[in-house]
């Protein structure tokens, strides 16, 4: 795996999805990632079929060693008091006031080790009317906004992955990034915060900024119509996916592509404005003739005149494609219970060196034998 956070040790106290995926993704760029989960259960996220080791938990809890503690206890707290006197930086996802209720809130930790980063995760923020609320990803995305650019109002169900839960993750981990780097210079940690709400508000960032600046509520398909994005069925009962933009040579380039160079006589799609407009009618139109040919047949059309587009590929087909496995994304490794794992590399490739290696996710407690011998060296 890369390296550059090899210096770095971080403790992680979280469940579910935001909070690991914050650990998970310093554990991608190298940091020592120790999961501090309940005897027993663990995570919950691990439940799965009578076992704990769920494809939830595999997902968000690769690069980190386990460790199991039971913080209400005073033997375990207090060795939970010794990693953090070795730590860079803490992570938990409780709801608020609960860390401090279990003697790790940023104060109690803080006098333990005043360089230490404590990474506050919560669903609403630390104060405020809605604080105490509980939130999982769809509660965030409805809140901030971001949910009813999703939703089809003509089927209106949840669609898609754990956005919110994700991003939250991902906005930890660039706090955390930026309060190692300040330390480096100050010598002193920072409390880091973010809550669902306000990660998912800013990731709508583009929804509020065309609200703010344009008087503009956009709706599920305001973007798609000015991108002039389209998904089209192919005869194999296949999809691909265009993204057409702005230029115009990407509009002549699919009209090439399909036979049609007469489509811009029409004038419901003469001009990129009227296209927008008239959207519907060229759902309509490229649809009849994109069911013609297979995706297969399509991609080459498209690609021969350098239109943008791709096939909508399933997860059975996405990293079988050609560029996928020139550019290594599947990764895998052998753990020594569990069997194979194989998961999506890190994205990020420093100086030419893509990462290829990774760890397995831990299964509950592998760990506590390495990590207790590491604290008693840490005594003598």
């Amino acid at each position: 795996m890369s390296s550059v956070l090899q210096d770095v040790r971080v403790l992680e106290q979280g469940t579910f999805i935001t909070g690991p995926a914050c650990g998970m993704l310093l554990g991608d760029l190298g940091a020592d990632v120790i999961k501090i989960e309940q005897p027993g259960t663990g995570d919950p996220f691990r439940a799965f079929k009578g076992g704990l080791y769920s494809p939830h938990f595999q997902t968000y809890n690769r690069n980190k060693r386990s460790i199991t503690l039971n913080t209400k206890q005073p033997a375990d707290r207090e060795r939970l008091y010794e990693l953090v006197k070795t730590a860079d930086v803490y992570i938990q996802n409780f709801r608020p006031g609960v860390a401090e209720q279990l003697g790790v809130g940023e104060k109690d930790l803080r006098e333990l080790n005043p360089r230490l980063i404590y990474c506050s995760i919560s669903g609403f923020g630390p104060d405020g009317p809605s604080a105490a609320r509980p939130s999982y990803d769809t509660v965030a995305q409805a809140a901030s906004g971001y949910l009813k650019l999703l939703v089809n109002p003509a089927n209106p169900r949840v669609v898609g992955p754990a956005i919110a839960d994700a991003v939250t993750g991902f906005y930890a981990a660039y706090g955390v990034l930026g309060a190692l780097h300040e330390r480096a210079r100050t010598g002193t940690g920072r409390k880091v915060e973010v809550s669902m709400l306000e990660a998912m508000s800013h990731w709508n960032l583009d929804a509020f900024t065309h609200y703010y600046s344009a008087g503009e509520v956009m709706g599920p398909y305001s973007r798609p119509s000015v991108s002039q994005s389209y998904v089209l069925e192919c005869s194999d009962g296949k999809w691909v996916a265009l993204h057409m933009s702005s230029p115009e040579k990407f509009w002549q380039g699919l009209a090439n592509a399909i036979e049609r160079p007469e489509i811009f006589q029409d004038p419901r799609f003469a001009t990129r404005e009227v296209r927008i407009q008239n959207q519907d009618g060229l759902i309509e139109l490229l649809g009849g003739i994109f069911r013609t040919r297979t995706r297969e047949q399509w991609c080459n059309r498209l690609l021969a005149e350098d239109v943008p587009h791709a096939p909508m590929y399933d997860t059975s087909e996405a990293l079988e494609d050609p560029q996928a496995k020139h550019l290594q994304l599947l990764v895998s490794a052998q753990h020594p219970t569990m069997g194979e794992f194989r998961t999506v590399r890190p994205p990020v490739t420093f100086d030419g060196e893509r990462s290829l290696q990774v760890r397995p996710p831990p299964v509950l407690g592998e760990h506590n034998g390495d990590i207790d011998a590491m604290l008693a060296d840490a005594k003598t």
